[in-house]
């Protein structure tokens, strides 16, 4: 009786949590900024590996790659003329200037990865995806950022017909 009622306790916890992780980024989608970020050039291979697309930002090309960097920080950011978020330093803590963002990054086997590195997409669909140059993000206050949607080089959405 007792291990019952404690597998289900594990259970309610483990629900709520996942329950809290969609509040949290269904507030993320309805109040975070929107961030565009240019795409780096991307793997072809992956393209054709399976139902997705991995994603390197080109923005994620400006940091120095040596230890001068914590593992786990935030970017200052700001939209160019464009509207294409380009970095502007390292967060230290100071205020924002009008447009700017500031947006997380991990480095990770040597790579700095911003939201994420993969866009996932129905099976068949990869042709449709080919043109993107852009991500989509809304980003939260804090630097938390959920890729939401690709662009093409118009910045307009992307996605199959």
């Amino acid at each position: 009786m007792m291990r019952r009622a404690l597998i289900v306790l594990g259970l309610v916890a483990v629900l709520g949590l996942v329950a809290w992780a969609v509040v949290q980024k269904e507030r993320l989608l309805a109040t975070g900024k929107t961030v565009v970020l240019g795409l780096a050039p991307l793997d072809p291979r992956s393209l054709i590996q399976g139902d997705y697309m991995r994603l390197e930002f080109a923005i994620a090309r400006r940091w120095p790659q040596d230890d001068s960097w914590p593992r786990d920080g935030v970017l200052i950011i700001a939209p160019d003329r464009f509207g294409v978020a380009e970095f502007r330093r390292l967060d230290r803590g100071e205020p924002l200037a009008s447009g700017e963002h500031r947006l997380t990054y991990r480095i990770r086997k040597g790579r700095l990865q911003l939201g994420t590195n993969a866009w996932y997409f129905q099976e068949g669909t990869a042709a449709a995806w080919q043109a993107a140059r852009y991500g989509e993000f809304r980003v939260a206050s804090d630097g938390t950022a959920l890729l939401v949607r690709l662009l093409d080089a118009e910045l307009r959405p992307m996605g199959p017909r």
